[in-house]
């Protein structure tokens, strides 16, 4: 077990407040005063006060640190080289509805590049995290990618745009990338969280994830639990993931190849 580094131990500290603050909250989901921002898109005052929590313990402990919020924006530190990327509630719609699988998410970007993440599920009470040349962890135990490389044998994870409106480009995109895949695997799963898909590639309870139009918040941790992990992350053409690029995909070495391909030709 690798000793975690004073930078976890902040990122931890945040989450796991954040992440009971989000308990408290989910207990009495009903009662939450619910904004509506945007198509399928919502804001509680469960999901500002993490952030708030988040924020005020990782710029305490590193007050030049820039930041990337989802509801803050982009807050520009003294240290522009170090940006926290915070996703304060991935999950909100499952929160919402009394859905039990969320998560605080904390990424840290340096000098351009996923550097260290936590995930933390409140819920599960499962603690993620990683840094770079470190490993990735569940608590205390090292987690690796799967080792499965045949496709009938694999579950993958995705998550379907909001709002998918039949017809449109981005629902043939989405379509055509399911039905390439569905009859290929043993499975694929949508349960709306995409820093746990990528968490759970990294512990290799799924083979791969996959899906277009992600924000930075959205995989920033998760993309150095995977890669951690032993696994890949690419762009779905195969190109090597950079935040806020159009589209991703996490899995293990053995089946990022022919997924890509897959992915690739559906998009064609």
């Amino acid at each position: 077990m690798a000793a975690r580094s004073p930078l976890i131990n902040v990122m931890v500290k945040a989450a796991e407040k954040a992440g009971r603050a989000l308990i408290r909250d989910f207990g009495e989901v009903e009662h939450l005063q619910v904004s509506r921002k945007g198509p399928a898109d919502f804001v509680s005052n469960a999901d500002t006060k993490s952030e708030r929590i988040c924020y005020y313990e990782l710029a305490k402990a590193r007050p030049e640190y820039s930041f990337l919020m989802e509801e803050g924006g982009r807050i520009e530190g003294k240290d522009q080289s170090n940006v926290w990327i915070v996703d304060p509630l991935d999950g909100t719609t499952n929160f919402l509805h009394g859905l039990p699988h969320f998560a605080v998410s904390i990424g840290l970007q340096r000098e351009g590049e996923p550097y260290a993440g936590v995930i933390f599920d409140p819920i599960k009470d499962e603690l993620f995290w990683a840094e770079r040349n470190v490993g990735a962890y569940l608590g205390d135990q090292r987690i690796r990618v799967s080792a499965r490389q045949q496709l009938s044998e694999s579950l993958l994870a995705t998550g379907i745009p909001f709002q998918l409106h039949v017809g449109t480009d981005t629902s043939k995109k989405f379509m055509g990338q399911l039905e390439s895949l569905m009859e290929k695997l043993a499975g694929i799963r949508r349960y709306g969280s995409a820093a746990l898909d990528l968490a759970y590639v990294a512990a290799g309870r799924y083979e791969g994830f996959w899906e277009n139009g992600l924000s930075s918040w959205d995989v920033a941790a998760g993309v150095v639990l995977v890669r951690e992990a032993g696994g890949f992350v690419n762009e779905i053409n195969g190109k090597r993931y950079i935040l806020g690029a159009p589209d991703i995909l996490a899995s293990n070495a053995l089946l990022q190849g022919t997924l890509n391909k897959i992915l690739s030709e559906a998009n064609s």
